[in-house]
């Protein structure tokens, strides 16, 4: 019923007006208690499907990423959809605006979107307001740096977040991978990411160590699907080095071959998500799970549209997968079908 009929009348309407009617919609039904409607029709539960990784215990392995309840507005609600996590952000320390609109295009030939959003956000501490409500579902927490904030003090940015965020959210990302930014994907570089790092993990411990109520939190690194394999291998070497707890593959590309969409389209700025940065995703994935002989957890996020795409990530090497673009084209079926094809292949 989504693809025949919701999604035609959806897709006629801006993308991103019709995310804040959607989120209005589901606002409305959560205040009246009636998120069952949908519940009972898209939620699977099995104890099968549990995953512990990197200390969690996930009820199933599939999450919604970052970007889509960037300001921790609706993470309960969704949750109702049957993810197993939701990842709120990207957060930064002070509100920003973001890029100028229109920033969010269909690709619709390609089952794609570019966004160039910018971290548009009310600021960390406006989600925490929210984040004080108990949550119904395991939380991330995605930091990022304001736009203003120059590299050479970034550090300070993510720290603001981390502190903010610390007694609110489950695990934390690191953000340094997003192309809409500017100047942020040079903070992969080896050198200033592994101070990141290594402050935030230290922070990370100085925190617990201060409250007896809290222990350390999973620190996971979300990167490019653009790095060189040469660039992974260092991204292996900082995990090492650091003691982060796992990684995010991947984030947006800015790479646009191959699509079959208005060039009008394809030349706009921004991230490119959906199915044609499905393969990529995967050929990292695969590619730090085999050079690191699966020395840590990863997330794998980009392109999955059918239970397919996810399965195929996980016998890749992910641990865990995340939707955005899919579940946008695919609706929210998609998370149970993902999860009847686990529990197939478990059973």
């Amino acid at each position: 019923m989504y693809k025949l009929l919701i999604r035609p009348i959806l897709f006629l309407i801006d993308p991103e007006k019709v995310h804040h009617i959607t989120f209005s919609l589901l606002r409305f039904l959560g205040r009246l208690g009636l998120t069952s409607l949908y519940k009972s029709t898209f939620v699977l539960e099995d104890k099968a499907l549990e995953k512990e990784v990197f200390g969690l215990k996930f009820k199933n392995p599939v999450g919604l990423a970052a970007g889509f309840d960037k300001e921790a507005n609706l993470f309960n609600e969704l949750s109702d959809f049957g993810f197993g996590f939701i990842e709120i952000g990207t957060l930064t320390p002070k509100p920003q605006s973001g890029n100028p609109k229109k920033r969010i295009f269909r690709l619709k030939a390609d089952q794609a979107l570019i966004n160039r959003m910018g971290f548009n956000n009310k600021g960390v501490f406006d989600a925490v307001d929210r984040l004080k409500k108990k949550h119904k579902v395991i939380i991330g927490g995605n930091i990022g740096k304001n736009k203003v904030t120059p590299n050479s003090e970034a550090i300070k940015d993510y720290l603001i977040c981390f502190d903010a965020l610390f007694p609110h959210v489950d695990y934390f990302v690191v953000n340094v991978s997003s192309p809409n930014t500017p100047g942020l994907r040079e903070l992969q570089d080896k050198e200033p990411l592994t101070a990141l790092l290594k402050e935030l993990k230290h922070e990370n411990t100085k925190i617990a160590a201060a409250h007896p109520d809290f222990s350390e939190k999973p620190i996971l690194l979300k990167i490019a699907p653009d790095l060189s394999d040469a660039q992974l291998l260092d991204i292996i070497k900082i995990v090492e080095n650091t003691k982060i707890d796992g990684i995010i593959a991947t984030n947006t590309t800015i790479a646009r071959e191959g699509l079959k969409s208005s060039l009008f389209l394809v030349e706009e700025k921004g991230g490119l998500s959906g199915k044609p940065v499905k393969d990529r995703s995967t050929e990292v994935i695969r590619f730090l799970a085999e050079k690191s002989n699966k020395a840590f957890p990863i997330i794998g996020v980009g392109g999955i549209h059918s239970a397919e795409d996810a399965i195929e990530k996980l016998e890749a090497g992910a641990d865990l997968v995340q939707l955005y673009t899919g579940f946008i084209y695919e609706g929210p079926a998609l998370i149970k079908r993902i999860n009847k094809a686990l529990l197939a292949k478990i059973k």
